[in-house]
């Protein structure tokens, strides 16, 4: 998949998927700029995809809409945007935190719609944001991410045409094997792999890979949007 000369931004780009997506966007031949709160994540995240050209950083919470309109006013116009960002907390309803809970719905609906208000894309441009498998598979303690991802679904069929003829579409990924699920301890996650696997038709979690892979695809074919594809490994149906 050719992305030669575009530029992609890649909210949330300083590990796990957003940093697939990085990577995967400068073999396609994109420019990037990683978008993330933590200028040395951001560095740390530069010296992983170990190239010394194409690619530059930009320090921003995008919850924030003054740093939202910053980014898009300060960086170079973009053909491609690609959101990752994510604060996700799994609590009972009945003990839920309403900060965190705000935090998480944050960190997805009003990114995107601050992403959706601001950026400034080139022609035959996309917007790209990801979901999740809470949306149609909802687990206890996660009626909050799942709310989130669902109403993000929603919001990208909407902007599909208030943005017309830009591109907006949703990635929905499965269980993915990110730095994310290290703050379980190696131990318990291990576990938790395991007994994902069994279920899954395709026999494995997924890895960032999978995911740009898709990502990829999303924004280089042009006669796509509004759509929501689920890359799971075929968890929507066990």
């Amino acid at each position: 998949m050719n992305l030669k000369d575009k530029h992609v931004i890649v909210a949330g780009g300083s590990s796990g998927i957003g940093l697939g997506v990085a990577k995967a966007s400068l073999e396609a031949g994109a420019s990037v700029t990683l978008v993330g709160r933590s200028p040395q994540k951001l560095a740390a995240a530069t010296a992983q995809l170990g190239v010394t050209h194409g690619v530059r950083t930009f320090a921003a919470d995008l919850t924030e809409e003054e740093q939202a309109r910053r980014l898009f006013e300060e960086c170079p116009p973009a053909h491609h945007v690609v959101v990752t960002t994510v604060e996700a907390y799994y609590e009972p309803v009945r003990q839920l935190e309403l900060a965190r809970a705000r935090r998480t719905l944050d960190s997805k609906l009003l990114v995107a719609l601050h992403v959706a208000k601001y950026a400034r894309l080139e022609s035959q441009g996309s917007l790209l944001f990801t979901g999740g498998i809470a949306a149609v598979r909802p687990g206890p303690g996660g009626s909050v991410v799942a709310a989130a991802n669902g109403a993000l679904e929603s919001l990208v069929r909407a902007l599909a045409l208030e943005l017309a003829p830009v591109r907006v579409n949703l990635l929905s990924p499965g269980w993915v094997d990110t730095p994310v699920w290290d703050s379980f301890g190696e131990g318990v996650k291990q576990q938790r792999f395991e007994q994902h696997v069994r279920r899954l038709p395709v026999g494995r979690v997924g890895i960032p890979a999978d995911i740009a892979h898709a990502a990829l695809f999303l924004m280089g074919n042009g006669f796509t949007t509004g759509e929501v594809l689920h890359v799971d490994g075929g968890h929507r149906l066990v």
